[in-house]
Order: structure tokens, then C-alpha cells, then sequence
């Protein structure tokens, strides 16, 4: 039996989704299609916010930063995963499946906080409304989002440093179609209960924290829209957060599904459909939730669509 140690490693294979090139020419044009409405609408987002300066909130600079993470989140994983649907070189050098690790468990943890963040954001303005423009100053909003820039950083530094201890046997092939944690461990010979352990307790701290925080703000948020006299008042307060809470459900529910389990009850099929979701999907989702259900952004892009027509007109 050959072993490789992490230096030796020459390239990976990342097996996919199927073998069946019926079903990857399909899965190709739809991944493609998600990828680009995912592209034009965080960067849409990203833009509208941007030019918008109505939307220079609290509430829309922590909406900017989830756009630029879901954008960034879509390209680690999507384009390399579209190229091996079309093409029979399904090679992954040693290199970028650590690079592409990295990123992806970096992005994964910041965006855990970010959505902790914004649940702090709504709890203030709704619970607090007067003391809001002093609570969520620039300076705490920079701080907040600095800090889930941080989590991730270091959640993925120590991971993959853990990982790159990992000796390899005569499989190199990840049967997954990103290198995802489980599957690189999956082809260790040596040794891995130490860094399950590891990545078990940076997954699981990550994403308790991020939950208490998330958990304890909708309880407040909820018992303060339940002291609220008025139907009209009630409405209007669940509507600001209603966006948020819709979002923060699907990306918890697939990121515990996937990672806060034993891996005996690793289940090939069933984390792939999962991952397909959180890694591909929901960055696609996530524009459209809030742009879709938000008066505010509909507004701005209408703003926009006006003055450039009326330069248009002067010109």
C-alpha cells in the first residue's frame, strides 16, 4: 500500500455528484444558472446598497457584507464544480483543495456571526428603537462584522492546519465534489479522532454561540411584538425581521444536518444534497429573500432605474 504524507500528495479527484453524463449535462446548466443569478444578484445587492443612500443603515451594511460572503462563498466551491460536470479532468491539485477549504470553512464561520449580528440589529430596533442610532453606531456595526471576519479566520486556520497533518493511502479520490472535511478524512491512514475532535468542537462552539446570540434576540424581538396593541404594529415589526429569520432557518438547519453528527452516520448521498444546498443554493436564496419580501430595496432600484433614465433624458 502506498502512503503519501501531506507533502507527497500530488493532486486529488473529486468523483461529484454522478457518473451518469445525462445527468451531468443537466446538473451542469443548472448549476450554471444558479451560479449566475447568484453572481448578479449579491453583486445587484452589493450595488443598489452602495449607490442607495437611503439604504447607509445599520440594517443594509450587515446585508452588504452577507452579499459579499454568499458571492465569495459561490465562487470557492461552484465554478470547480461546474467545470468537472463538463469535462472528464475532475483533478484537484493538493494545494487548491486546501485553499478551497480554507475559504469555504472561513466563509461558513463568518457568515454564522454576521447572521448573529443582524439578529443584534433587529433586536435593538424594534426592543430599543429610541437608543438605536447610539447602539448600532458605524463604530460597533465596523466591529461586528471585523469580529465574524475573525471567527472565520480562525475556525479555518486551525482546521485545515489540523488537516494538513493527515497521511493519505492509496485513494485519492473525494468522493464529494468540493473538498469538504469529512471526505479528506475519510482517506486518512493515520490517525484522525484528534482532529475530528478538533473540528467537531470548532463546528459545534461556532454555531452554539451564533445560535444563543440569534436564539436571545428573536425572544426578545418576539416578546416585544406580542406587547403591541395594534394588529397594523405587530405586522410591521415581524416583517423587519421576518426576511432574517427565513434565512437564518434554511442555513442552520443544512450546516447542523451536515457537520453536528458522528461521522458514522456519515451519509455520502444525503451530505451532498445538503452541501449542494448551502454551498450553491443558498447564496442564490438569500438576494432574492431580501429583495423579494423588502420595500426598501424594491424602492431603491426603482430610484436608481430613475435617475438613470433622467441622465439618459438630459443627455
Amino acid at each position: 500500500m502506498q502512503i503519501w504524507n501531506n507533502t507527497e500528495v500530488p493532486y486529488f479527484i473529486l468523483m461529484g455528484l454522478t457518473d451518469a453524463e445525462d445527468i451531468q449535462l443537466v446538473l451542469f446548466v443548472l448549476f450554471l444558472l444558479i451560479y449566475l443569478v447568484t453572481v448578479l444578484g449579491n453583486a445587484g445587492m452589493i450595488t443598489v446598497i452602495r449607490l442607495d443612500a437611503q439604504l447607509h443603515t445599520p440594517m443594509y451594511f450587515f446585508l452588504s457584507h452577507l452579499s459579499f460572503i454568499d458571492l465569495s462563498y459561490s465562487n470557492v466551491t461552484t465554478p470547480k464544480t461546474i467545470e468537472n460536470l463538463l469535462t472528464s479532468n475532475k483533478k484537484i491539485s493538493y494545494v487548491s483543495c486546501f485553499t478551497q477549504m480554507y475559504f469555504f470553512i472561513f466563509l461558513t464561520g463568518a457568515e454564522c456571526f454576521l447572521l448573529s449580528s443582524m439578529a443584534y440589529d433587529r433586536y435593538v430596533a424594534i426592543c430599543n428603537p429610541l437608543h438605536y442610532p447610539v447602539v448600532m453606531s458605524t463604530r460597533r456595526c465596523c466591529s461586528l462584522v471585523f469580529g465574524s471576519y475573525i471567527i472565520g479566520f480562525i475556525d479555518s486556520l486551525v482546521t485545515v492546519l489540523g488537516m494538513k497533518k493527515l497521511d493519505f493511502c492509496d485513494s485519492i479520490e473525494i468522493h464529494h465534489f468540493f473538498c469538504d472535511t469529512s471526505p479528506i478524512l475519510a482517506l486518512s491512514c493515520t490517525e484522525t479522532q484528534d482532529t475530528e475532535l478538533t473540528i467537531f468542537i470548532l463546528a459545534g462552539s461556532t454555531l452554539l454561540v451564533s445560535l444563543i446570540m440569534l436564539s436571545t434576540s428573536y425572544v426578545s424581538i418576539l416578546s416585544s411584538i406580542l406587547k403591541i396593541n395594534s394588529a397594523s404594529g405587530k405586522r410591521k415589526a415581524f416583517s423587519t425581521c421576518a426576511s432574517h429569520l427565513l434565512a437564518v432557518t434554511i442555513f442552520y438547519g443544512t450546516l447542523i444536518f451536515t457537520y453536528l453528527k458522528p461521522r458514522k452516520s456519515y451519509s455520502l448521498g444525503k451530505d451532498e444534497v445538503a452541501s449542494v444546498f448551502y454551498t450553491i443554493v443558498i447564496p442564490m436564496l438569500n438576494p432574492l429573500i431580501y429583495s423579494l419580501r423588502n420595500k426598501e430595496v424594491k424602492n431603491a432600484v426603482l430610484r436608481l432605474l430613475q435617475k438613470r433614465e433622467g441622465s439618459k433624458h438630459l443627455k
